[in-house]
C-alpha cells in the first residue's frame, strides 16, 4: 500500500516537473519586450521595436530582414502611434531552398507568413503581437493613412502583393488593437487578357461617421515586355468615363463595410 502511494506520488512530483519545465521553456521562447524596457518618449522606437520584433517572430541574429517604422495619430488620443511592418525575404529564400518544392515555391511568388505589421501604442507605450499578411516576400508592405473612420484620426491602409495581383487591407484601431474592416483588389492578372484595376475614394458616410469606400475601374499603363510580373508596379490611372462600380458603406453593428450590390 505504502509502496503504491509512493509510486503514485512520485508520478504527480515527475508530472508537475515536466509541466514546469515546459511553461518556463515556453516563456523563455515567448519572450517579448517589456514595458519598462520600451522608450518613454518615443525617440528610440526604432532599437526597441527591432528588439520586440526579434524576440516575437524568433529571428536569429544571422537573418537580414527589413523593418520599417511608419508613425500616425492612429485612435484620437494625443499620443502619436506607429505601425511598423517587417519583410523577411531571406527567410523565405531560405526556407524554399530547404523544401523539396522550391519550384513550385517560386511559381506561387513563395507566398507565405513573410510580410508581417506590429502595431505600436502610443499612450500605452506597448509594441502589438505580430500580424502576419498572407502574401509574396518579394515586394515588402506598403503602408498609407486616411481618415475614413473619423475625423479625429487615420486608419491604416496596407498594399501587399499575391503574384501578378494586389490588394488592400483597411484596419481601424479598436481597442488598442489593429482590426480589419474592409479588402479589395487594387489590381489583378497583371500582364494578361484578363488584367484589371481599380481607383478609390472616400464620400461622405451613408450610415455612420464613416465614410463610404467608392470604386471605379483603373486603367493599367503598358507593361514592358520583360517586366517580372511578380515585381512590377503598374501605373494606374482613372478611366475618362468614371463610373462607380461599388459603393461600400460602414455598418457600426457589425464593425464591417458592405454593399447593396
Amino acid at each position: 500500500m505504502i509502496q503504491s502511494i509512493f509510486s503514485t506520488l512520485s508520478l504527480v512530483l515527475f508530472g508537475f516537473f515536466v509541466i514546469l519545465t515546459s511553461s518556463c521553456q515556453e516563456q523563455k521562447e515567448r519572450k517579448e519586450v517589456s514595458i519598462e524596457e520600451l522608450p518613454t518618449d518615443h525617440s528610440d522606437l526604432n532599437t526597441y521595436a527591432k528588439r520586440h520584433i526579434e524576440a516575437a517572430l524568433r529571428i536569429p541574429a544571422t537573418e537580414k530582414y527589413t523593418l520599417s517604422i511608419h508613425k500616425e495619430n492612429l485612435d484620437g488620443d494625443d499620443k502619436q502611434d506607429a505601425i511598423i511592418l517587417v519583410n523577411r525575404y531571406q527567410f523565405a529564400m531560405d526556407e524554399a531552398v530547404k523544401s523539396n518544392n522550391s519550384a513550385k515555391r517560386a511559381e506561387l511568388g513563395f507566398m507565405g507568413n513573410y510580410n508581417y505589421i506590429f502595431y505600436f501604442d502610443g499612450a500605452l507605450n506597448l509594441i502589438s503581437p505580430p500580424l502576419a499578411i498572407p502574401s509574396s516576400p518579394m515586394l515588402p508592405l506598403k503602408v498609407s493613412f486616411e481618415n475614413i473612420s473619423s475625423s479625429s484620426f487615420k486608419d491604416i491602409l496596407i498594399d501587399f502583393r499575391i503574384r501578378n495581383s494586389s490588394y488592400e487591407d483597411y484596419y481601424t484601431v479598436t481597442n488598442h488593437s489593429p482590426r480589419r474592416i474592409f479588402q479589395w483588389k487594387i489590381f489583378d492578372g497583371l500582364g494578361t487578357p484578363n488584367q484589371e484595376s481599380f481607383i478609390f475614394n472616400y464620400e461622405t458616410g451613408s450610415y455612420s461617421e464613416a465614410k463610404d469606400i467608392v470604386i471605379s475601374k483603373g486603367r493599367i499603363g503598358a507593361i514592358p515586355k520583360k517586366a517580372d510580373l511578380f515585381i512590377y508596379e503598374p501605373t494606374i490611372t482613372a478611366e475618362n468615363k468614371q463610373e462607380t462600380l461599388y459603393r461600400f458603406f460602414y455598418l457600426p453593428q457589425k464593425g464591417i463595410y458592405a454593399t447593396n450590390k
